[in-house]
């Protein structure tokens, strides 16, 4: 799975101008399952970004996890992520999951997510979404297992 994760003081996420997912402090995790990703791996990257130490400490190190700080969890599915483009200028998108396998697996993080995380919104998996954020740092880290 892929991940790019942000540090935000604020995100959301609308469809045709209805916000169905907000958060303040937290991370905007843009997840993308491949053709060979399996419900471990996506176990695997959840518990990988729960304990990432990328929020300040008292004196102003990353020292300190999503839970540390009780932040949310914005997860959003962008199968983009998968792209590959070193080959021509249209971006291919082989790499990634079918839509079945895809939805499944994002399902999976999410329910996984909500288990162990007390604040967890999302997006909705293939929808044409707008996401606001405001990037924290800016702290943007990619992350793939």
């Amino acid at each position: 799975m892929k991940a790019v994760i942000q540090r935000v003081s604020q995100a959301s996420v609308s469809i045709d101008g209805h916000v169905v997912g907000r958060i303040g402090n937290g991370l905007l995790v843009l997840i993308c399952a491949e053709a060979t990703d399996t419900e471990s791996t996506s176990d695997r990257l959840l518990a990988k970004l729960l304990k990432l130490r990328i929020f300040s400490d008292e004196a102003g190190k990353m020292n300190r996890s999503i839970q540390d700080v009780e932040g949310g969890l914005l997860i959003v599915s962008q199968f983009t992520l998968a792209a590959d483009v070193w080959s021509g200028n249209r971006p291919g998108f082989s790499g990634a999951a079918d839509p079945e396998t895809g939805e499944r697996l994002y399902n999976h993080f999410v329910q996984a997510a909500r288990k162990l995380h007390p604040i967890v919104e999302t997006g909705v998996f293939g929808a044409d979404m707008q996401v606001n954020l405001t990037n924290d740092g800016p702290v943007t880290i990619p992350i793939q297992l």
